[in-house]
């Protein structure tokens, strides 16, 4: 009798750590959500209605003239999205092209001192990148990369690189030897190795690097208001500050909320789209 008692006590318990564990995290996502429809409410409002003060949650009328605005300013919404996604690609490809070597040779190579050098790349983590910014743009200005889509991705691609290095030299590491150890055997050089045995499965860890890579270009806004003078050359971001700016400085919520909506949605299809392999490599090559 007591032991059934005590199991039902258990049971109970448990369930109602679990009801307080989902309504943690029920109140979590409505903490993370509750900005993104406010923000799509107030897109949906007409501009005077989204500029009142005090402002009403809920519009009174539904307008797609905040979208129209986002659509046509300036060079088009389209020119800025290409740009950004551009700038992006470009970003993942570079940032998989150094990382996946570095984090290969830092994990299975000898390399003296290689310690020191991995801890070297890390603490360039440390330094703000805002204080990089003005060497780099003298750098590329005297090499013609300014107003360039490659050398803005090169610059968001020394912003990512430590992490991403740091993400595949664990993935890496997390591979049993004894997969090496036979491909040696079967006679298989390094890049054998490498390309047969290693990168199938550390592709969790690459779309991770690529998945932060894809959001840090995307959202980078100082470099490409430096970097980008021309119209033509601005990326998502810093077209937002432009539509933002209504007659004689007001800010045009409206435009604004509109323009945060539409650069909102590539992040989350792109997040959506990898989810299950940025888990899995954020598992594999982060928390080790």
């Amino acid at each position: 009798m007591t032991t059934g008692t005590t199991d039902a006590r258990v049971v109970g318990g448990s369930r109602a750590v679990g009801y307080l564990v989902g309504a943690l995290c029920l109140a979590i996502i409505a903490l993370m959500l509750v900005p993104l429809v406010l923000s799509f409410l107030a897109s949906l409002k007409p501009p005077a209605e989204a500029a009142a003060v005090p402002p009403e949650y809920l519009p009174r009328s539904l307008s797609l003239e905040n979208y129209r605005t986002v659509a046509t300013y300036q060079a088009g919404l389209w020119t800025y999205v290409a740009n950004s996604l551009v700038v992006a690609a470009l970003t993942i490809l570079f940032c998989l092209a150094l990382s996946v070597p570095a984090g290969y040779a830092l994990a299975r190579y000898a390399i003296p001192f290689k310690e020191v050098f991995f801890l070297l790349i890390l603490a360039s983590m440390m330094i703000p990148y805002q204080a990089m910014l003005t060497p780099l743009y003298l750098m590329f200005s005297s090499l013609k990369l300014t107003n360039t889509h490659v050398g803005l991705a090169i610059v968001h691609t020394i912003l990512q690189l430590p992490f991403s290095v740091y993400l595949m030299r664990n993935s890496f590491e997390a591979i049993p030897r004894e997969l090496e150890e036979a491909a040696v055997m079967d006679g298989c050089t390094s890049m054998q190795i490498l390309r047969r045995v290693f990168l199938p499965l550390v592709l969790p860890g690459m779309i991770t690097v690529s998945l932060f890579a894809f959001i840090s270009s995307w959202n980078e806004f100082i470099a490409a208001l430096i970097f980008m003078s021309r119209e033509t050359s601005f990326t998502v971001p810093v077209m937002l500050t432009g539509v933002s700016t209504g007659i004689f400085g007001v800010v045009d919520w409206g435009a604004l909320q509109a323009g945060v909506i539409v650069s909102v949605i590539p992040c989350v299809g792109v997040y959506l789209l990898l989810q299950r392999y940025y888990v899995s490599g954020l598992l594999s090559g982060a928390v080790k």
